[in-house]
């Protein structure tokens, strides 16, 4: 058993139709609950609203424990999924930057393009940015390609590289997420609430 494309369960053809249609139903998904606002967005860094956050840290709970599940279950098999490989200075210099970029504008990329959708002039400065940014980067890669290509980790994960077994860091996991979750709302009813 194993990822559906790859062991020729859906036809390799099917690929780009079903990444469009899991792409529009997840912008439906982010704009009817409100990530098209840079307000709430920001709303995690300034304390007035953690709904991304809560979202986003469920997502991956969810994710975590399906997918042990599944493989557990016989459904899929761990060892078949990829893993992006770990440049650990590029991945850090890009995590500030886009750290940055989210806090300054409100959005990240996905939900910018999702408000970019619905006519938001600021989104569309940002994407605008974005795409400079991208531009800068093709054209001075020879300058980056050394902190890009450098300190290559592996294709490791962060279980792998904790040196935890899987199902303890599913359960660490979930203690981090409840903790997560309660601490932001005793942070959040001592913030004034602010409505957008």
């Amino acid at each position: 058993m194993g990822p559906l494309i790859p062991n020729g369960v859906i036809p390799y053809e099917w690929n780009n139709i079903i990444a469009i249609l899991i792409g529009i139903f997840f912008g439906f998904i982010l704009e009817s609950s409100g990530f098209s606002s840079s307000r709430k967005l920001a709303g995690v860094f300034y304390g007035y609203d953690f709904a991304v956050l809560k979202v986003f840290f469920t997502a991956a709970l969810v994710a975590l424990i399906g997918i042990l599940y599944m493989d557990y279950l016989g459904f899929l098999n761990m060892e078949q999924l990829y893993i992006h490989p770990t440049y650990f200075w590029g991945a850090i210099i890009g995590g500030v930057i886009m750290g940055v970029g989210f806090v300054a504008a409100g959005f990240c990329p996905g939900t910018s393009l999702c408000a970019v959708a619905i006519g938001k002039i600021d989104a569309i400065v940002y994407v605008i940015g974005i795409m400079v940014g991208i531009f800068i980067f093709s054209e001075l890669y020879t300058v980056f390609e050394p902190i890009y290509d450098g300190y290559f980790e592996g294709n490791i994960t962060l279980m792998d590289s904790l040196g935890v077994n899987r199902y303890w860091f599913a359960f660490i996991f979930t203690i981090i997420a409840i903790v997560a979750f309660a601490t932001s709302d005793m942070i959040r009813k001592r913030v004034k609430k602010i409505f957008y």
